[in-house]
């Protein structure tokens, strides 16, 4: 019996790939081929409308163009920093040689999980400027406890293995224990995440959006449109569907893509540790 092949590409990935290219292609390329921003009836159709126009007269092609990149650029900053805040938080807490320092990094994340995380960032939003900077790193401190509390957890098996006692009784330094040794194994743990993450910031962004807290200072990103839209879905369902499909194919794509890659993390760590 023939071994499976290491290079075949997992289906999953491909569905991944496919569902992530389009609403991410249409947010990067969209504002670059954006056409008039010229307004008409609203709900109107025809052939100077391909989708229609929106309940301000818009055409909804053209929002759809420029609706995306806010959104996408406010949901992978605030994962970013998210993870830029949970690993070194929840690694130092999981390495720990004393339990009060443990107690100390942990606890006040209890308090921050308490918090009911939409009205938290509606409140802190309302009480700053509603910009980009503001709202990703609103996104990404509501993101940031449950996201160190699971670092914690996946690290706390490798920071106490004989493999990590061997390398502080050769005095390695702390970035040969951490980065190389301990940071590698929560590779498949932190790719799986990361796709579950970013739905997660999307969905806090959009609901922001679809609140009245855009991040998009002319309030064309696609959680308004599909908010301004609906009141006209049975005259022109496209203002609501397509901004919609590519939300859901944006979050569906990348948790697709993000578990491929945890997949083929866990597969390799064991040939790793082999060698």
């Amino acid at each position: 019996m023939s071994a499976p092949d290491r290079t075949q590409i997992p289906a999953r990935m491909l569905v991944g790939v496919g569902l992530t290219a389009v609403p991410l292609a249409v947010a990067v390329l969209g504002p670059l081929i954006a056409g008039d921003t010229s307004r008409g009836p609203a709900f109107a159709q025809g052939e100077k409308w391909l989708l229609g126009t929106d309940s301000e007269g818009r055409d909804v092609l053209t929002q759809v163009l420029l609706g995306g990149r806010s959104l996408v650029l406010v949901a992978a900053t605030a994962v970013v920093l998210t993870y830029l805040l949970a690993v070194p938080w929840g690694v130092a807490a999981a390495t720990a040689r004393r339990r009060i320092v443990d107690e100390m990094l942990m606890r006040p994340l209890d308090l921050l999980l308490s918090l009911p995380s939409m009205m938290l960032l509606l409140l802190i939003v309302a009480i700053t400027d509603a910009d980009q900077v503001v709202l990703a790193a609103v996104v990404a401190i509501l993101l940031f406890p449950d996201a160190a509390r699971l670092v914690r957890a996946s690290a706390l098996h490798g920071a106490h293995t004989p493999a990590m006692e061997a390398l502080i009784l050769q005095r390695e330094t702390w970035w040969r224990r951490h980065l190389g040794y301990l940071g590698r194994s929560l590779l498949p743990v932190l790719a799986a995440d990361a796709g579950l993450r970013f739905v997660g910031a999307i969905y806090l962004v959009a609901s922001a959006s679809f609140l009245g807290v855009s991040a998009d200072s002319a309030g064309t990103d696609w959680a308004v449109m599909i908010d301004r839209n609906r009141a006209g879905l049975t005259l022109v369902p496209w203002g609501v569907i397509v901004p919609a499909v590519l939300i859901i194919a944006l979050a569906m794509g990348v948790n697709l893509l993000f578990d491929s890659g945890a997949r083929a993390a866990a597969r390799e760590l064991p040939t790793r540790k082999q060698r």
